[in-house]
């Protein structure tokens, strides 16, 4: 499988994501709903700490994948839903600690609530394997 960075101009590096990602002769696509920061129960966690929750929806987003078959390098784009626009480049500065090198295409979308109160962040993925 072939995958091209598309990014015809710079500014997006400094922000933390690509413009597109070209994928030739991939034979999986793997669409991850929404994963937010929940224990494996279910249960909400890190009620109030932003930066605990992303890094356990980063760590969430990884156990679907490598359920199946695949891993954070395989992530050619991801949609955040934040209740706090404001939190965007901190998000970005921890998304990092997960996805390294080149980042993937990229959506953030301002929310007022999340499905279960208490959460300020969801992030959905493809991937490519």
């Amino acid at each position: 499988m072939e995958k091209t960075q598309i990014n015809p101009w710079t500014w997006q590096d400094q922000r933390g994501f690509s413009q597109a990602w070209k994928v030739e002769d991939g034979r999986t696509v793997l669409f991850v709903s929404g994963q937010v920061s929940v224990s494996p129960d279910g249960q909400l966690m890190h009620e109030g700490d932003f930066p605990a929750q992303v890094r356990q929806v980063f760590e969430n987003l990884r156990t679907v994948l490598e359920a199946a078959g695949a891993s954070l390098q395989d992530v050619v784009k991801v949609g955040v839903f934040l209740t706090d626009m404001g939190r965007l480049p901190e998000y970005s500065r921890i998304k990092a600690e997960f996805i390294s090198g080149k980042q993937p295409a990229s959506t953030a979308v301002g929310v007022t609530a999340l499905a279960v109160p208490g959460l300020m962040i969801e992030v959905e993925a493809i991937a490519v394997l």
